[in-house]
């Protein structure tokens, strides 16, 4: 009697454990970039977690440009639909976070009923809580971290004599003796609004502080003289003459291994190795950050308004952000996204799971300390890319 009365009680302690996140049968559709074969097999691997642990099946709906699924949310905002919409969870950051926010297509203030939100330790890290210089407001929950890289072609650069380009001006000196093995997206794709934004940081130091305010005619008049005449300097000396650029990401890294560019960047050092592993990038494949300083940001996983799945949204993010889920996507044969996980707010063996030895010679070495560049007000975004533009033109 004494043995039914404990198992019992054991499938009580079960059942009210996973009924706070388990919804049987549930479908959550995630959003997500799906142009990275590593985050499309992580989030494989998460929807096999989830299902196995709460009973929820997860969609990872592939995007091409987050943007598509921010037109959905707010379409369906417009034609009335509060409560049934077709996206549960987005990845996002930066303008697309902005303009969510702006229209209201966010649920407010639910992270704090993730459990493992406080593992970010957001009292003191305001990055968990600041999306582009934009406060969060309990909206999006953080769930990784990224920095600019960039990547070249060691045997290219031996043959051709030149040194790996560690700031922004040996670029310039770089792509001159290398005439078209460098180009960058253009500002539409977001690693070319990206690069344009390193360069207008890096080139203006003494008034950075104009870069995290909401953008101003006279704040933008001021940053774009020595971001011109760069640009105007370099673009002659780019791939194609500069009178073309790529208009994905995705194409500089094709460009790379087809030997067409001996230098490119990315903002996921991690894809840079497995791409070699997987015979994408030919094996002299050396990865770095510029000494000058690299554009980091914080990514983050939203919950729209008209989810018809909060709860279980809210489970699967959870799972996201648990110990076990972030020291995966960490390890670079899986992701190599940085944590955002606190330390100090993990058990020593929590903590020991992250513990993992970079050796691939492709990656990119974290034992080497980074000047970190945070991303500008995203009102910088647009205002950089619509100049860019009017400057320059379309060039694809």
């Amino acid at each position: 009697m004494r043995i039914k009365t404990c198992l019992y009680a054991l499938v009580v302690f079960i059942g009210i454990f996973t009924s706070r996140y388990a919804m049987s049968e549930a479908v959550v559709r995630l959003h997500a970039w799906g142009g990275s074969a590593q985050v499309n097999s992580y989030l494989q691997w998460v929807a096999q977690q989830v299902e196995s642990k709460y009973g929820i099946r997860l969609q990872h709906v592939k995007l091409a440009d987050t943007s598509d699924a921010v037109s959905r949310v707010l379409a369906e905002k417009a034609a009335g639909n509060n409560s049934n919409g077709s996206v549960d969870l987005i990845w996002i950051n930066g303008e697309n976070f902005a303009a969510m926010k702006k229209h209201g297509l966010l649920v407010q203030n639910w992270v704090n009923d993730i459990d493992n939100f406080a593992l970010t330790n957001p009292e003191d890290n305001p990055a968990m809580i600041t999306d582009f210089g934009e406060p969060t407001e309990g909206m999006e929950a953080p769930w990784g971290k990224a920095s600019m890289v960039f990547y070249y072609r060691k045997t290219h650069l031996e043959k051709l004599n030149l040194t790996v380009p560690k700031n922004i001006h040996e670029l310039m000196q770089f792509a001159q003796q290398a005439p078209g093995r460098f180009t960058y997206p253009v500002p539409t794709d977001y690693l070319g609004i990206s690069f344009v934004k390193y360069v207008a940081i890096a080139l203006n130091q003494a008034q950075s502080e104009l870069f995290y305010a909401p953008v101003t005619p006279s704040a933008l008049s001021q940053i774009t003289p020595a971001l011109w005449q760069y640009l105007d300097q370099l673009h002659p000396n780019l791939w194609q003459k500069g009178e073309y650029f790529v208009r994905q990401a995705s194409k500089l890294q094709r460009m790379v291994g087809s030997g067409e560019l001996s230098l490119a960047f990315s903002f996921t050092a991690a894809e840079i190795p497995s791409a070699v592993e997987r015979f994408d990038l030919p094996l002299d494949i050396r990865t770095y950050s510029m000494s000058d300083g690299s554009l980091a940001n914080v990514h983050f996983i939203g919950l729209t308004f008209n989810s018809a799945n909060k709860a279980e949204a809210k489970a699967v993010v959870n799972f996201l952000l648990s110990p076990e889920a972030q020291a995966k996507k960490q390890r670079v044969q899986v992701w190599g996204d940085d944590t955002v996980l606190a330390m100090s707010k993990l058990s020593q063996a929590e903590q020991a799971l992250f513990s993992t030895t970079q050796s691939h010679p492709s990656a990119l070495d974290k034992t080497q300390s980074t000047l970190l560049f945070a991303e500008p007000h995203t009102s910088w975004t647009d205002a950089l890319r619509q100049a860019w533009e009017e400057r320059y033109g379309a060039r694809y």
